[in-house]
Parts: C-alpha cells; structure tokens; sequence
C-alpha cells in the first residue's frame, strides 16, 4: 500500500488516497484513531461506477462514520473508473440494458455474467486491501463490510472470518448460486432494501434475505425507489455497526 495524498477534511477527519498495486483506494481516519487508540475499520462498499462519481456519497458515509470513532476505507472495483475493462461484464451489461428497455425478463445467464466475474476478482482485492489496512497502527478490529453490490458482500461474509458484521444494500441483481452462499453467512446482518427500486428485483432479495443463515438478520424496508434512502434508515445501520463493533 503507498499513500499518494492526504487531506483533514473540516470535522478532523484524515482523508488518504493511496494505492495498492494497481488498485487505488481512500481512507478516512477520525481524529481520534491512533496507535494507542486505533478505531474500529468499516468497508465500504459501492457499485461499480466508479471512485470518482461514488466519491460524493462515499465521503459523506465515511464522516458519518468517522463521527461514530470509525476509520473507513473503500478500493475501485474491477472494470471501473481507470482501471481495465472486464469486457464479459460490459456485454452482460449492454445485454441486461436491451433487456430492460424491451421490457423481457433479465435471464440468469445474464445476471451470472454481469456479477460472478466481478465478485471473484473484488473480494480477493477487498481481502487484500484488509490486509494492508489492519497492518497500519491506527486501524484495529473488529470490521463491519457497508453496502455494494450484495453478491460481493454476500461473498466476503462467508470467506473472510475478520468480518464480524454487515450492512447490505439489496438493489442489485443476483445470480442463483449466491443463495448457496447465502446460507453460509453467520455473522449479524442489517439489510437495507428500498420497496420501489426500479431496478431490483424485490423478491429476489426477500429471497435472499430468508437464505441468510445468521442467527441474527434485520430487514430494514423503507418505500421510495434506489437513491431514496432515508436518513433514519442510514442511523439505524450507524447503531448496528455501533452495537456490533464496539
């Protein structure tokens, strides 16, 4: 991992980009983490559009974070922003678009090629990026694992055991094999789904959340479509990552 810019943003909170081989990433450290203190690391996930466009939401998300003694960090995921195309999710992506705007229905075929080559490249550059970050002074345990394309979060919580809770956002399409891996999950999860989302299928994520094996699962349902979380929504994920990871 190498730093190549730092900035305080006005509440204290320590902005970094840095980059981890090829990858680039930001992290947001409050005032308060230190090496006699180190803060609790929450992953943010995002989707696929890029740093540069996520930017303005993942900053805020993290400053709420930071406020509640997080560190946050976030890397560009495969095939977005500068990074190489994944030339099979581009055409699964045109494929799905074409779909939609003929008002067919989105086949599995399809949905496999648009999310199963970018979950397994991302989660290993998340676990990755882990390591980097647990090894800096001012970043301890425990993690919690925000938002994303479910399937990559989905993933993350059955193979990476230094994630002890997750917030996920259910808004995106999800291949058939992800609700095996559903049931593996154990750890607690606060899932995020928005009643109206144009883009998703909602039962599929009320199918997917009844496959989830934790012990401990909350559905957080809230009317309005994809970008219309409200903001009671986003404070009661604060609380569950509050109470899990402190």
């Amino acid at each position: 991992m190498q730093f190549i810019s730092e900035q305080h943003l006005d509440d204290g909170v320590r902005e970094r980009e840095f980059t981890l081989g090829e990858i680039p990433g930001i992290l947001w450290t409050p005032a308060s983490a230190s090496s006699s203190a180190p803060a609790p690391l929450i992953l943010l996930g995002h989707p696929p559009l890029g740093l540069h466009k996520m930017y303005p939401r993942l900053v805020d998300r993290a400053r709420h974070s930071a406020a509640d003694g997080f560190a946050a960090a976030t890397i560009e995921l495969p095939g977005s922003g500068d990074r190489p195309r994944l030339p099979v999710v581009d055409q699964a992506r045109a494929d799905l678009r074409r779909a939609l705007e003929a008002g067919e229905p989105v086949g599995d075929e399809i949905v496999d090629r648009l999310v199963l080559p970018l979950v397994g490249k991302a989660v290993p550059e998340w676990q990755a990026a882990l390591d980097a970050l647990l090894a800096l002074p001012e970043i301890g345990g425990p993690v919690g694992y925000s938002g994303g394309v479910i399937s990559v979060g989905t993933r993350l919580a059955v193979v990476e055991p230094r994630i002890s809770a997750a917030v996920l956002f259910a808004g995106s399409f999800v291949p058939r094999v992800m609700f095996d891996e559903a049931r593996q999950v154990t750890i607690p999860l606060h899932v995020l789904l928005q009643w109206d989302d144009e883009g998703n299928d909602r039962q599929s994520a009320l199918d997917l959340f009844d496959a989830f094996g934790s012990e401990e699962k909350t559905l957080h349902a809230n009317m309005g479509g994809h970008t219309g979380v409200p903001q009671h929504a986003g404070n009661a994920a604060a609380q569950f990552f509050t109470r899990h990871l402190k």
